[in-house]
Protein backbone atom coordinates (compact mmCIF):
# COMPACT_ATOMS: atom_id res chain seq x y z
CA UNK A 1 0.00 0.00 0.00
CA UNK A 2 2.95 2.66 0.71
CA UNK A 3 4.56 1.33 -2.49
CA UNK A 4 0.99 2.80 -4.65
CA UNK A 5 1.06 5.68 -2.23
CA UNK A 6 4.37 6.36 -2.61
CA UNK A 7 3.59 6.26 -7.28
CA UNK A 8 0.47 8.25 -6.83
CA UNK A 9 2.07 10.97 -5.07
CA UNK A 10 5.32 10.96 -7.73
CA UNK A 11 2.32 11.39 -10.84
CA UNK A 12 0.96 14.05 -8.92
CA UNK A 13 4.21 16.10 -8.66
CA UNK A 14 4.97 15.21 -11.94
CA UNK A 15 1.77 16.43 -12.99
CA UNK A 16 2.25 20.21 -11.50
CA UNK A 17 5.64 20.26 -12.52
CA UNK A 18 4.44 19.80 -16.38
CA UNK A 19 2.17 22.24 -15.98
CA UNK A 20 3.93 24.55 -14.50
CA UNK A 21 6.69 24.24 -16.95
CA UNK A 22 4.24 24.48 -19.89
CA UNK A 23 2.72 27.60 -18.35
CA UNK A 24 5.80 29.63 -17.33
CA UNK A 25 7.30 28.59 -20.65
CA UNK A 26 4.22 30.21 -23.11
CA UNK A 27 4.17 33.22 -20.91
CA UNK A 28 7.64 33.82 -21.05
CA UNK A 29 7.31 33.94 -25.43
CA UNK A 30 4.53 35.88 -24.72
CA UNK A 31 6.25 38.58 -22.70
CA UNK A 32 9.15 38.35 -24.74
CA UNK A 33 7.73 39.02 -27.89
CA UNK A 34 5.76 41.97 -26.85
CA UNK A 35 9.38 43.70 -26.41
CA UNK A 36 11.72 46.08 -28.70
CA UNK A 37 14.15 43.04 -30.49
CA UNK A 38 15.42 45.38 -32.71
CA UNK A 39 16.11 49.13 -34.47
CA UNK A 40 16.22 49.86 -38.34
CA UNK A 41 17.85 53.33 -39.04
CA UNK A 42 17.64 54.85 -42.60
CA UNK A 43 20.07 56.99 -43.69
CA UNK A 44 18.27 59.31 -45.58
CA UNK A 45 19.91 62.48 -48.18
CA UNK A 46 20.60 65.89 -46.22
CA UNK A 47 18.97 67.62 -45.05
CA UNK A 48 16.80 65.19 -43.99
CA UNK A 49 17.82 63.29 -40.82
CA UNK A 50 18.31 59.62 -40.35
CA UNK A 51 14.82 57.75 -39.41
CA UNK A 52 14.38 54.83 -36.54
CA UNK A 53 12.08 52.53 -36.44
CA UNK A 54 11.77 50.23 -33.94
CA UNK A 55 10.90 46.62 -34.11
CA UNK A 56 9.00 43.98 -31.69
CA UNK A 57 9.23 40.64 -31.55
CA UNK A 58 5.56 40.11 -32.90
CA UNK A 59 6.59 42.25 -35.87
CA UNK A 60 9.48 40.19 -36.26
CA UNK A 61 8.66 36.29 -35.24
CA UNK A 62 4.65 36.68 -34.95
CA UNK A 63 4.30 32.81 -35.32
CA UNK A 64 5.94 32.11 -31.78
CA UNK A 65 3.27 34.16 -30.15
CA UNK A 66 0.39 32.29 -31.69
CA UNK A 67 1.73 29.21 -30.97
CA UNK A 68 2.60 30.13 -27.10
CA UNK A 69 -1.13 31.28 -26.85
CA UNK A 70 -1.89 27.39 -28.60
CA UNK A 71 -0.13 26.16 -26.14
CA UNK A 72 -1.65 27.49 -22.94
CA UNK A 73 -4.91 26.26 -24.51
CA UNK A 74 -2.99 22.78 -25.07
CA UNK A 75 -1.76 22.67 -20.91
CA UNK A 76 -6.19 23.21 -20.43
CA UNK A 77 -6.57 20.09 -22.87
CA UNK A 78 -4.26 18.33 -20.66
CA UNK A 79 -6.12 19.28 -17.72
CA UNK A 80 -9.40 17.99 -19.63
CA UNK A 81 -8.50 14.67 -20.91
CA UNK A 82 -7.29 11.11 -19.71
CA UNK A 83 -5.45 8.69 -21.45
CA UNK A 84 -4.92 8.35 -25.09
CA UNK A 85 -5.93 12.02 -25.53
CA UNK A 86 -3.84 12.89 -22.86
CA UNK A 87 -0.90 12.03 -24.82
CA UNK A 88 -2.08 13.52 -28.23
CA UNK A 89 -2.13 16.91 -26.41
CA UNK A 90 1.32 16.16 -24.92
CA UNK A 91 2.47 15.64 -28.48
CA UNK A 92 0.72 19.00 -29.65
CA UNK A 93 2.26 20.70 -26.61
CA UNK A 94 5.75 19.49 -27.83
CA UNK A 95 5.31 20.59 -31.75
CA UNK A 96 3.98 23.81 -30.62
CA UNK A 97 7.47 24.28 -28.77
CA UNK A 98 9.48 22.93 -31.64
CA UNK A 99 7.92 25.24 -34.08
CA UNK A 100 8.46 28.34 -31.99
CA UNK A 101 11.88 27.63 -31.57
CA UNK A 102 12.41 27.07 -34.88
CA UNK A 103 10.64 30.38 -36.21
CA UNK A 104 12.46 32.31 -34.05
CA UNK A 105 15.85 30.70 -35.34
CA UNK A 106 14.73 31.08 -38.82
CA UNK A 107 13.47 34.33 -39.21
CA UNK A 108 15.13 37.08 -36.88
CA UNK A 109 17.71 38.32 -39.22
CA UNK A 110 19.10 41.99 -40.29
CA UNK A 111 17.08 41.53 -43.54
CA UNK A 112 13.72 40.77 -42.06
CA UNK A 113 14.36 43.85 -39.83
CA UNK A 114 14.94 45.95 -42.37
CA UNK A 115 11.95 44.70 -44.76
CA UNK A 116 9.68 44.61 -41.50
CA UNK A 117 10.83 48.51 -40.32
CA UNK A 118 10.50 49.67 -44.07
CA UNK A 119 6.98 47.94 -43.75
CA UNK A 120 5.68 49.75 -40.60
CA UNK A 121 6.20 53.49 -42.41
CA UNK A 122 4.14 52.62 -45.06
CA UNK A 123 5.82 53.41 -47.87
CA UNK A 124 6.62 51.26 -50.98
CA UNK A 125 9.93 52.77 -52.13
CA UNK A 126 11.48 52.02 -49.11
CA UNK A 127 10.64 48.56 -49.10
CA UNK A 128 11.87 48.36 -52.83
CA UNK A 129 15.35 49.68 -51.12
CA UNK A 130 15.30 46.65 -48.74
CA UNK A 131 14.50 44.45 -51.41
CA UNK A 132 10.68 43.41 -49.78
CA UNK A 133 8.40 45.85 -52.73
CA UNK A 134 6.53 42.70 -52.83
CA UNK A 135 5.52 42.02 -49.60
CA UNK A 136 4.93 46.02 -47.94
CA UNK A 137 2.11 46.34 -45.80
CA UNK A 138 0.17 49.25 -44.74
CA UNK A 139 0.85 50.53 -41.59
CA UNK A 140 1.59 53.95 -39.37
CA UNK A 141 4.33 55.11 -37.41
CA UNK A 142 4.73 57.74 -35.23
CA UNK A 143 5.75 61.23 -35.39
CA UNK A 144 5.08 61.13 -38.93
CA UNK A 145 7.88 59.12 -39.93
CA UNK A 146 9.07 58.33 -43.64
CA UNK A 147 11.62 57.09 -45.43
CA UNK A 148 13.07 58.29 -48.81
CA UNK A 149 13.98 56.11 -52.22
CA UNK A 150 17.13 55.59 -51.91
CA UNK A 151 17.88 56.05 -48.06
CA UNK A 152 20.36 52.68 -47.11
CA UNK A 153 18.79 50.70 -43.73
CA UNK A 154 20.91 49.48 -41.07
CA UNK A 155 19.55 46.75 -38.81
CA UNK A 156 20.56 47.13 -34.64
CA UNK A 157 20.15 43.86 -33.22
CA UNK A 158 18.70 45.31 -29.51
CA UNK A 159 16.72 42.10 -28.34
CA UNK A 160 19.13 39.21 -27.76
CA UNK A 161 18.13 38.56 -24.30
CA UNK A 162 14.33 38.93 -25.55
CA UNK A 163 15.32 36.03 -28.46
CA UNK A 164 17.22 34.00 -25.66
CA UNK A 165 14.17 34.00 -23.50
CA UNK A 166 11.56 32.68 -25.99
CA UNK A 167 13.92 30.00 -27.12
CA UNK A 168 13.94 29.15 -23.14
CA UNK A 169 10.05 29.47 -22.99
CA UNK A 170 9.90 27.28 -26.27
CA UNK A 171 12.46 24.24 -24.27
CA UNK A 172 10.02 24.70 -21.31
CA UNK A 173 7.12 23.80 -23.71
CA UNK A 174 8.72 21.37 -25.89
CA UNK A 175 9.62 19.57 -21.95
CA UNK A 176 6.12 19.48 -21.10
CA UNK A 177 4.96 18.02 -23.85
CA UNK A 178 7.12 15.82 -24.10
CA UNK A 179 6.32 14.63 -20.57
CA UNK A 180 3.17 14.55 -21.06
CA UNK A 181 3.06 11.94 -24.05
CA UNK A 182 5.13 9.61 -22.44
CA UNK A 183 3.79 10.12 -18.39
CA UNK A 184 0.74 11.80 -19.00
CA UNK A 185 -1.92 8.43 -18.74
CA UNK A 186 -0.25 8.16 -15.26
CA UNK A 187 -1.05 11.46 -13.76
CA UNK A 188 -4.28 12.41 -12.06
CA UNK A 189 -7.32 13.07 -13.97
CA UNK A 190 -10.37 15.94 -13.11
CA UNK A 191 -13.14 14.56 -10.64
CA UNK A 192 -15.63 12.11 -10.91
CA UNK A 193 -18.31 14.93 -10.76
CA UNK A 194 -17.56 16.12 -14.60
CA UNK A 195 -18.23 12.42 -15.62
CA UNK A 196 -21.30 11.23 -16.75
CA UNK A 197 -24.07 9.57 -14.71
CA UNK A 198 -23.53 6.08 -16.72
CA UNK A 199 -19.81 6.20 -16.45
CA UNK A 200 -19.38 7.05 -12.20
CA UNK A 201 -21.86 4.39 -11.64
CA UNK A 202 -19.77 1.91 -13.22
CA UNK A 203 -16.98 3.47 -11.80
CA UNK A 204 -18.62 2.72 -8.58
CA UNK A 205 -19.52 -0.55 -9.01
CA UNK A 206 -15.96 -1.55 -10.39
CA UNK A 207 -14.56 -0.23 -6.90
CA UNK A 208 -16.71 -1.78 -4.01
CA UNK A 209 -16.01 -5.01 -6.26
CA UNK A 210 -19.09 -6.10 -7.19
CA UNK A 211 -18.34 -8.21 -10.66
CA UNK A 212 -19.05 -6.53 -13.94
CA UNK A 213 -22.40 -8.89 -14.76
CA UNK A 214 -23.34 -9.22 -11.41
CA UNK A 215 -26.99 -7.40 -10.34
CA UNK A 216 -26.70 -4.36 -8.49
CA UNK A 217 -27.85 -5.11 -4.47
CA UNK A 218 -31.04 -4.17 -3.88
CA UNK A 219 -31.92 -2.08 -1.24
CA UNK A 220 -33.09 -2.43 2.29
CA UNK A 221 -37.05 -3.07 2.66
CA UNK A 222 -38.40 -0.65 4.65
CA UNK A 223 -39.43 3.02 4.08
CA UNK A 224 -36.42 4.92 4.29
CA UNK A 225 -34.58 5.49 1.53
CA UNK A 226 -31.70 7.05 0.35
CA UNK A 227 -32.16 8.99 -2.52
CA UNK A 228 -29.20 11.23 -3.86
CA UNK A 229 -29.86 13.96 -5.83
CA UNK A 230 -30.18 12.26 -9.12
CA UNK A 231 -32.55 9.83 -8.11
CA UNK A 232 -34.77 12.75 -6.58
CA UNK A 233 -34.82 14.99 -9.48
CA UNK A 234 -35.41 11.85 -12.38
CA UNK A 235 -38.55 11.46 -9.93
CA UNK A 236 -39.75 14.87 -10.29
CA UNK A 237 -39.14 15.34 -13.88
CA UNK A 238 -41.63 11.88 -14.10
CA UNK A 239 -44.29 13.54 -11.77
CA UNK A 240 -43.94 11.49 -8.35
CA UNK A 241 -43.21 12.40 -5.35
CA UNK A 242 -39.41 11.55 -4.19
CA UNK A 243 -40.34 11.58 -1.02
CA UNK A 244 -43.30 9.13 -0.67
CA UNK A 245 -42.54 5.78 0.67
CA UNK A 246 -42.97 2.93 -1.52
CA UNK A 247 -46.03 0.14 0.00
CA UNK A 248 -44.50 -3.19 0.82
CA UNK A 249 -45.98 -6.16 -1.38
CA UNK A 250 -47.58 -7.46 1.94
CA UNK A 251 -48.95 -3.78 2.72
CA UNK A 252 -52.81 -3.43 2.21
CA UNK A 253 -53.90 -0.74 -0.03
CA UNK A 254 -54.74 2.52 2.09
CA UNK A 255 -58.55 2.90 0.19
CA UNK A 256 -59.67 -0.85 1.53
CA UNK A 257 -61.97 -0.45 3.95
CA UNK A 258 -61.46 -3.89 5.73
CA UNK A 259 -58.13 -3.15 6.44
CA UNK A 260 -57.94 -0.01 7.07
CA UNK A 261 -60.88 -0.66 10.15
CA UNK A 262 -60.58 -4.08 10.50
CA UNK A 263 -62.78 -4.06 13.60
CA UNK A 264 -65.56 -2.28 11.78
CA UNK A 265 -66.06 -4.77 9.18
CA UNK A 266 -66.46 -7.32 11.87
CA UNK A 267 -69.36 -5.64 13.28
CA UNK A 268 -70.78 -4.80 9.97
CA UNK A 269 -70.47 -8.86 9.46
CA UNK A 270 -71.97 -9.45 12.54
CA UNK A 271 -75.29 -7.12 12.20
Amino acid sequence: MTGKQSAAQLAKREYGYALLTGAVGALLIILAVRQEWARAVFTQPNPLPAETIDVSGSDLVPLAGALALAALAGLAAVIATRGVLRRAAGVLLALFGAGAGAAVMTSVSAATVISVAASKVASPEAAAVSGAAGSTTSGTSTGGSFVVSGSAGQAIMTGTPWHAAVLVGALLIFLAGLATALRGPDWPVMSARYDAPGSRAARSAGAGGAPAGAAAPSAPPGPARVLDAATMWESLNGGQDPTEDDLAPDDPAPDDPAAAAPGVAEDARAQ
